[in-house]
């Protein structure tokens, strides 16, 4: 799913008109900040949410949703997600009109006002990271046309570990960086060639880029099979070939230093 935030001057119409255009490709997540916690300035964690899901017909709201908490419910069903008023955003934000944003806050486009020209926004959109979760991804298996013949799906889950032993100074983050384009192909292509396995009838990867926290999840690999052992198998071969074959380089900071993984191998 592709998220995107909208702030600035009359940003509730651009994003109003941004969930009309995308609607015509896929299901879209229409979000919007609670008025009462604009005035809290940047403490996005803290703000309540109001939204409404295309394709499944759905509304809610209330205090004690954020918005990434909607962000991981609607990547299940949604193609897309459209977030007004969320001014410390950590997704990809067009900024409308002369608004000033939060430092660290990702500026996928700016525009003039809430008649700015959508192509140019969508065909951006399109290009970001999508986000993707182990539920997501799960929901995206069941799916398949042959899903009927499947009675095992496994997964893997890696994450940021904070320590690999108690006397290791703490790790804080992680940072990753694809070699645009070829890791893509290479994830895509790796998929195809363990579904041509007997018995593994989908295989979906992702590994999400940029800063990841410790404790956060990195890296999901979801096999739908016909029986356990051969998704059992295909899991661990898929994940050991991901890291051996993909590339995407990792740099780790903790609490005494900083330094890419790869130039330390």
């Amino acid at each position: 799913m592709h998220v995107v935030t909208v702030v600035g001057e009359d940003s509730a119409t651009l994003a109003g008109r941004l969930v009309s255009r995308l609607a015509e490709e896929g299901p879209v997540a229409s979000v919007t900040r609670n008025p009462d916690d604009r005035e809290s300035g940047f403490e996005d964690e803290s703000a309540t949410v109001s939204h409404a899901v295309g394709g499944g017909g759905w509304t809610a709201s209330g205090p004690e949703r954020t918005l990434d908490d909607v962000v991981d419910d609607a990547a299940r069903t949604c193609e897309y997600l459209v977030a007004e008023g969320f001014d410390a955003s950590r997704y990809p934000t067009v900024v409308v009109g002369d608004r000033t944003v939060h430092e660290g806050v990702d500026v996928l486009a700016r525009g003039e006002g809430a008649d700015t020209d959508l192509a140019p926004l969508v065909e951006a959109i399109e290009e970001t990271e999508p986000h993707e979760t182990l539920a997501s991804l799960v929901e995206a298996v069941k799916r398949s046309p042959r899903a009927e013949r499947s009675g095992a799906i496994a997964t893997f889950t890696g994450r940021v570990r904070a320590k690999d032993s108690e006397d290791d100074a703490r790790t804080e983050l992680l940072e990753f960086e694809k070699y645009e384009g070829v890791a893509e192909e290479r994830m895509a292509a790796l998929s195809r060639e363990l579904e041509e396995r007997e018995g593994v009838f989908e295989v979906r990867m992702h590994h999400r880029t940029g800063v990841i926290a410790d404790g956060e999840d990195i890296v999901f690999v979801v096999v739908l099979a016909g029986h356990r052992g051969e998704a059992f198998r295909t899991v661990e071969d898929g994940i050991n070939r991901l890291k051996d074959e993909v590339p995407i380089f990792k740099k780790e900071v903790t609490v005494e230093e900083e330094f890419w993984v790869h130039e330390r191998a």
